[in-house]
Parts: structure tokens; sequence; C-alpha cells
């Protein structure tokens, strides 16, 4: 009994950290995202602080998604197992970690909106992103195309958004309901109770946000 006790024993201890590192590092990149946007609009903006912003907010959302992968089956079968809610803390973590970085990703959506960068010479001089996308699209219409970077950072915004509430709405399920005091996905989208009534906020953010969606994929990911 000793040796299968051992062996389960590992994995979970294993799992554990794997969480308690995730978390932290969630927690530092999403502290350095609110950092970067900060600069938007100041003397030190420039395409490479663009450039930065743009990687590190994919690689937070990929993050949030592969904690939440990696914590949600473990709490739906214990749950199920049990038959009734427990907490989990690295879940709660991330749960509000993500609220924090949603905001997070409608600020830096209004500032790009209303501080576009002229991005037109960055990639020309790097080994970047692959513009496959445009290599085709210029084929297809026999023109050259000028990849709109600000736009499909939009874009690439709206989709990271609509995915983090995807995750948000998953995780809200195994939240304590008695926290009164800590703010839940609701007051992030708008109810009729709110400062921001769901309808007006609605219109104000995600309707705004989707005309802006690009047909083609953006070919900088």
């Amino acid at each position: 009994m000793l040796p299968t006790h051992h062996s389960t024993a590992i994995p979970e201890l294993q799992e554990i950290t794997n969480s308690n590192t995730l978390i932290v590092e969630i927690n530092s990149q999403v502290a350095l995202f609110r950092d970067l946007l900060i600069h938007i609009g100041s003397s030190k903006d420039c395409p490479e602080l663009r450039e930065k912003v743009r990687k590190l907010r994919r690689s937070c959302v990929e993050a949030c998604k592969h904690t939440c992968q990696l914590i949600l089956p473990q709490m739906k079968q214990t749950n199920v197992a049990d038959g009734i809610t427990t907490e989990n803390s690295h879940l709660i973590l991330l749960f509000y970690l993500a609220q924090l970085f949603l905001r997070e990703l409608f600020k830096s959506y209004r500032l790009i909106q209303e501080v576009p960068m002229d991005m037109s010479g960055y990639y020309d001089n790097r080994a970047g992103p692959s513009n496959l996308g445009n290599v085709i699209s210029q084929i297809l219409l026999c023109k050259q195309i000028t990849p709109d970077f600000n736009q499909e950072e939009l874009c690439s915004i709206t989709k990271d958004s609509q995915e983090l509430n995807k995750i948000l709405a998953e995780m809200q399920e195994f939240i304590p309901q008695q926290d009164q005091f800590l703010e839940k996905t609701s007051a992030l989208n708008g109810d009729e109770n709110g400062p921001w009534p769901a309808k007006r906020r609605r219109n104000s953010i995600y309707k705004n946000m989707g005309l802006l969606c690009c047909v083609s994929r953006p070919n900088y990911l």
C-alpha cells in the first residue's frame, strides 16, 4: 500500500508545484503588462514597446489558458466525487488575476485606438512575424498590401478578451459566492445595477471592437 500511496502523492505534489509557479508567473506578467501600458503615448513610446506589449499580452493569455486547463479538470473530478463544491486557492487566484488582466486588455484596446503607432518600418528590418498571409493576399489581389499593425492588434485584443471571458465563466462556477467584497465577472461585463449597464457597456466596448475585427488572420501572430 505504501508504494501506491507514494506514487499517487508525487504527481499531486508536482501539480501543486506547477500551479504555484504558473500563478506567480501570471501575476508578474499582469503587473508588467500594466507597467508597459503606462508608457503608451509618452516619450518612451516606440515600435519596440508596442511589440513588447503584444508579445506579453499573448504570453499572458496562453498562460491563463494553460493554468486553467491544469486546474479545472482536477476541480471537476473532486466535486463530482465528493458531491460538493470545494475551494481551490490556485483557481481563486487565477480567477482574480484573469479579471485584472481583462481590465488591462480593455485599457490597452482604448490606448491603441487613441494613440496608434506607425509600425510600417519595424518588421521590414527584422526577421520577425511571418507575412505569409500578406503574400497570399498580394498574389490573389495582384497588388501590394501594407499590414495595418494597429487594426490587427485591436482584432487580436478582441479575440483574447473573448477567450478570457470564456475562462472566467468556466471558473466562476467554482468560486466561493460568499465573497461579497470581491469583484465578480458580472462587474466587468456590466449589469443593470452596476455603474455601466450591460447594454451600454456592450455597445461601447464589444460592439465597437467587433466592428474592427479583421477578415484575415493577423500576420504577426
